[in-house]
């Protein structure tokens, strides 16, 4: 549990750290013009337990920054992808041009599992949950006209995460741009996909090896882009509690870091290099409580289990997106105000971006009016609510200070049982001996039947579906992929495949099977065969070739 000794002076060493912190011009009053601080403590100078401390400070319960958004807002990051990268580039323009500062990439069925749009099994897929990238050439495509220096992107990918990101680095090269400059987050946590998602391509060892590339990669390459992002959210959209979330989650955050110190990486090097990606559902304070509680356990397991120096490497930076699965088809326009009090808890809760979903997202990818809509949710809360005025401004709050040390206790006590299941004791072990005996699945699987018996008990209720079902609303205009969409990939990618020099397609692949075979570093052989416009299904069918392939074992 957190420390809950009081620091001496914390008021005076914040108020230091905040008039010397960078902070953007506004007009900092209520809507009546009452003037308001940046933040509050408890009255007559007295000090807030150290376990809540103040912003800017160990343990940063209450936000990373002395300034919270008076500093910098959160970053508005729409996540988008659907059809061809071209189409995909006029969406990522339309957001830009609205206001949005930052993208995220949604990629397709047939690219989160590492095949080209051309396998049998893509069929029916491509360009239907997210974009089709077979090769650097659509990157190249799906960034057109937008410098990748000025722009921060997340790629929401996980198996085929270093080579999509070799790409990515490609397209930067052909524009001109010093990758050195890059800014973003790639997703590439292969845990939560053992644990929910089941997106992989091989067994956890080989995939782990590809991150540990890649972390030593960007440390000395690419030092601005963060290389792993840990995602909680896909966990949470799996049925799980937020407590599990919470846990589950920082677990494997705490398993990637172990596998950085494995690697001989320095952890205020890379640690920074960490990010998270959670779900913000609609149970407003439990939310909030979870992503304060999130930010105080990691900086105390990494300064005192894994020996963080640097309050950067203490640092929990997390995006957030709002709860799909709190979304219905039933009555949708109700999906705007779910979400907006989603997203309002998120930047209650400290979150440094955000994707809102849009109302139609249920039925099918987001239309161009809802996708907007969405992205003006985030802008009302952010200029015409005045939460970016006050720093963590429900901190001292008897419930949601409760609730923050009930979470923190309810993740300690799974971050026992998954290290006591692990033959030496650490995190990683426990979390692969728990995806191989089916724990996680099960785990998860037990809240979201206790949570189905609760809706058909009427416990709990879900406006439009198990309430208030009478309704005025007609049916939505969805966006619709046309199978035109794939026809065309396919003939794109045939086009491709003829024109390139394909003997520096073989040698290219033909190296990185051969580093795989050692202990290099596989990130640099990965580009060479990217530049050569090998196919995405090429470089990870060449890598399953060598490595095998991976069945979760079956649960009953």
């Amino acid at each position: 549990m957190a420390d809950s000794r009081e620091p001496a002076g914390g008021r005076e060493r914040w108020q230091r750290a905040y008039d010397a912190g960078a902070k953007r011009d506004g007009d900092f009053t209520t809507l009546s013009g009452l003037g308001v601080e940046p933040v509050y403590g408890p009255p007559d100078g007295a000090e807030p337990p150290a376990s809540i401390g103040w912003p800017g400070e160990f343990p940063f319960t209450r936000g990373l920054y002395a300034t919270g958004y008076r500093g910098k807002p959160w970053t508005i990051r729409q996540f988008s992808g659907f059809g061809n990268v071209r189409q995909t580039n006029e969406r990522y323009k339309m957001l830009i041009n609205a206001g949005g500062n930052g993208l995220s990439v949604a990629f397709d069925m047939p690219t989160l599992m590492g095949r080209d749009s051309d396998d049998p099994r893509s069929v029916g897929e491509v360009g239907h949950c997210g974009v089709a990238v077979d090769s650097a050439k659509d990157m190249d495509a799906l960034f057109a006209g937008i410098p990748l220096d000025a722009t921060t992107t997340s790629m929401t990918i996980s198996g085929p995460a270093v080579p999509v990101f070799c790409m990515y680095l490609v397209a930067a090269e052909r524009q001109g741009k010093d990758i050195t400059r890059l800014d973003g987050t790639l997703q590439t946590d292969i845990f939560k996909e053992y644990i929910a998602q089941k997106e992989w391509l091989f067994a956890p060892e080989p995939h782990l090896r590809l991150i540990g590339d890649l972390m030593e990669f960007c440390n000395r390459n690419v030092p601005r882009y963060k290389p792993l992002s840990v995602s909680g959210y896909h966990i949470r959209e799996a049925g799980s509690t937020a407590a599990q979330e919470l846990a589950f989650t920082l677990a494997d955050g705490f398993a990637y870091v172990e596998l950085g110190i494995g690697r001989g990486l320095d952890v205020d090097d890379f640690a920074p290099g960490l990010s998270f990606f959670f779900d913000a559902h609609i149970d407003f304070f439990e939310e909030i409580a979870k992503f304060r509680a999130a930010r105080r356990i990691w900086a105390r397991w990494l300064r005192d289990t894994y020996k963080a120096k640097t309050a950067r490497a203490q640092w929990l930076r997390f995006h957030t997106q709002t709860a799909g699965v709190s979304l219905t088809a039933q009555q949708p326009q109700n999906n705007v105000v779910r979400t907006a009090i989603e997203a309002l808890a998120a930047v209650l809760g400290g979150t440094n971006s955000l994707h809102t979903n849009a109302l139609d997202e249920v039925l099918a990818l987001p239309g161009e009016a809802a996708a907007e809509t969405a992205l003006r949710t985030q802008q009302v809360i952010m200029e015409e609510t005045g939460v970016t005025s006050v720093a963590d401004p429900l901190g001292g709050s008897w419930y949601v200070e409760a609730l923050t040390d009930r979470m923190e206790a309810e993740a300690e006590a799974i971050f026992a049982s998954i290290r006591g299941m692990s033959p030496d004791g650490s995190m990683t072990g426990g979390i692969l001996r728990g995806i191989e005996s089916g724990w996680f699945t099960g785990e998860i699987a037990d809240a979201a039947f206790e949570y189905q018996q609760k809706l058909e008990k009427g416990e709990k209720q879900i406006v439009g579906v198990t309430s208030h079902t009478e309704t005025v609303g007609g049916e939505l205009e969805i966006l619709r992929i046309s199978p035109e969409v794939e026809r065309a990939q396919v003939r794109d990618l045939a086009a491709r495949r003829a024109a390139r020099d394909q003997a520096a397609v073989d040698r290219a692949l033909s190296a990185m099977v051969a580093a795989a075979r050692t202990d290099a570093n596989l990130v640099p052989p990965m580009l060479d065969a990217a530049r050569a416009e090998a196919t995405l299904g090429e470089i990870c069918g060449a890598l399953r070739a060598e490595w095998g392939s991976y069945s979760e074992p079956a649960a009953f």
